[in-house]
């Protein structure tokens, strides 16, 4: 099912756009639903949109929404004169025979030789970014075909976007996502919905990749939305798109800026790329690749504690409260991310640094690039917790003298 943007002849940008991209979802499809209003009656722009599915020779149905409680026969009546086939009368808000009109526009459709095959398949990848960075241009440049509608206006991309995708024999879904701003910016509920659903995107991606404006530089938005890329366990890569509109003396400026604001990214692969003119767009989505194939990597046993051992030996944890932190063995606890369960005693007492060393050399043992590695430390129960020594009758007595003394 493709949803495409109304149209109705205006002539400004988007309208343009907008009726470009319904021509390419309309030579897509097998079957087209042409979706008319009862109260209105047939308008001159639904001529003007039935000459186009003429002569894009399609399978159309006539659609006549918005008919609660309206008679389905004298409904149709007016709409037989585009002469496109028996008009659909339905409800779309209440669901009035939307049922029997799948049925139809079902029977139309050519058969498939595997219905069950999903239709969406292999990895997800969702491109996020502050509005008008240039997710919906990186897209349709990967596609090769202007797919997306596009224009040099925050807000053009309203909802996310899932469009299949193959590159060098590894299929992807690409997702489009709205523009994500500071909450205190976010006033409108259209836009307030569209931030949601970008959020949801990320949650269900196999890898993000974040787009950074070269133009404007690493801004508080940025760093923000890659920390909750971060936090919510999203493997990922950074782009820094418009870079070829750059100085040598700005390039420069931006990458130390990168180093200083982003210090904790040192697993994360920076491409500079060009969505427009498409440089370096294939080593962006590679990377985002490899991210997502870090984050299902299978870490065993034997290998974390002996990655464990050897970090502890090069550099022993601290000692505190008169006792040294002992750490015993790692194993896998999860993945995507992946997650490192370490055992020791005292282990709620290790510092932040050592616990960073600790991720850095599992990251280094296992090559993990773009996956945000989760640490968890276990300390082991003491078994003598809660329990009394049983006294043997000699020190049952002296307790019993200690006690008399007390007393006088």
């Amino acid at each position: 099912m493709i949803d495409t943007g109304g149209l109705g002849g205006d002539e400004d940008e988007v309208s343009q756009l907008i009726s470009r991209q319904v021509e390419l979802a309309v030579d897509e499809a097998d079957v087209v639903l042409f979706m008319l209003e009862a109260a209105a009656g047939i308008t001159a722009a639904d001529h003007a949109i039935a000459d186009l599915l003429r002569k894009a020779g399609k399978e159309v149905l006539p659609v006549i929404n918005k008919a609660e409680g309206l008679p389905v026969e004298e409904t149709a009546a007016e709409f037989w004169e585009l002469g496109m086939g028996e008009p659909q009368v339905v409800s779309a808000e209440r669901g009035d025979r939307v049922k029997a009109l799948l049925e139809v526009a079902f029977a139309l459709c050519p058969k498939t030789e595997n219905p069950s095959a999903p239709i969406l398949e292999g990895t997800r990848i969702a491109v996020v970014g502050r509005p008008n960075v240039g997710k919906s241009t990186l897209i349709n440049r990967y596609l090769g075909e202007e797919r997306l509608v596009t224009q040099d206006e925050a807000g053009t991309t309203r909802d996310s976007i899932y469009v299949q995708f193959e590159s060098d024999g590894h299929k992807y879904v690409l997702v489009d996502t709205a523009g994500i701003r500071r909450r205190a910016k976010v006033t409108e509920t259209i836009e307030k919905f569209s931030v949601v659903k970008s959020l949801k995107a990320i949650d269900e991606a196999d890898a993000i990749m974040v787009l950074v404006d070269a133009h404007e530089g690493v801004s508080e938005q940025d760093v923000s939305l890659i920390g909750l890329v971060i936090e919510r366990g999203r493997s990922l890569t950074i782009g820094i798109n418009k870079w070829d509109g750059l100085s040598n003396a700005e390039r420069t400026q931006l990458r130390s800026e990168l180093d200083r604001r982003l210090p904790f990214l040192d697993f994360v692969e920076q491409h500079t790329i060009s969505a427009k003119h498409g440089s370096n767009i294939y080593g962006l989505l590679e990377s985002a690749h490899r991210a997502a194939e870090c984050a299902l990597v299978d870490m065993p046993s034997g290998r974390l504690t002996e990655v464990l051992s050897t970090a502890v030996d090069a550099h022993p944890p601290p000692v505190v409260r008169g006792r040294r932190i002992k750490l015993s063995y790692a194993h896998q606890g999860g993945r995507n991310p992946p997650v490192v369960v370490v055992h020791g005693n005292q282990t709620e007492r290790l510092p932040q640094s050592y616990r960073r060393y600790l991720m850095t050399q599992f990251r280094k043992a296992f090559q993990l690039v773009g996956a945000p590695l989760r640490l968890r430390l276990v300390t082991g129960k003491n078994p003598y917790a809660g329990k009394r020594n049983k006294l043997t009758p000699r020190q049952e007595r002296k307790r019993s003298r200690l006690r008399k003394r007390r007393k006088k």
